[in-house]
């Protein structure tokens, strides 16, 4: 998997993903434009639409009806070297057992994104220098 972002103006940037382009860019107080989302709200972004699907996707391989799903991610950065406390809250069919529930709160935290999350990261960087134009 690849995304790749490229300046725009300001401190905005073009992120493109596979055909698939958005816009990031700081909120106005951070000295940005808020012409999108922040990369901060971006990650909450992933974490919520992928905990929404994993659950759809786990629960209509069931045939479990959970209606209009809605996942709330909040969180706020943490120090450097504190974990990032991260708040999940799902809402789902209230014609679901309580065992469905339970189930599916446990299927929730098996995202992918959730997943990368709590399992940390490896970081390898590379810095290179452009080539000069002209």
């Amino acid at each position: 998997m690849q995304a790749t972002a490229r300046r725009g103006k300001g401190f905005s940037h073009l992120v493109t993903v596979r055909e698939h382009q958005l816009l990031s860019d700081l909120r106005l107080e951070a000295g940005g434009a808020d012409s999108g989302p922040s990369p901060e709200e971006l990650l909450a972004a992933a974490l919520a639409s992928c905990t929404a699907m994993t659950v759809e996707l786990y629960a209509a391989r069931r045939g479990w009806e959970v209606g209009a799903v809605a996942v709330d991610v909040r969180f706020e950065l943490a120090e450097p070297g504190e974990p990032t406390r991260f708040a999940v809250a799902l809402t789902l069919s209230a014609e679901l057992s309580a065992e469905q529930l339970e189930r599916l709160g446990t299927i929730a935290s098996r995202c992918p994104v959730h997943r990368t999350l709590e399992g940390g990261a490896v970081f390898a960087q590379t810095i290179t220098r452009a080539t000069p134009s002209g």
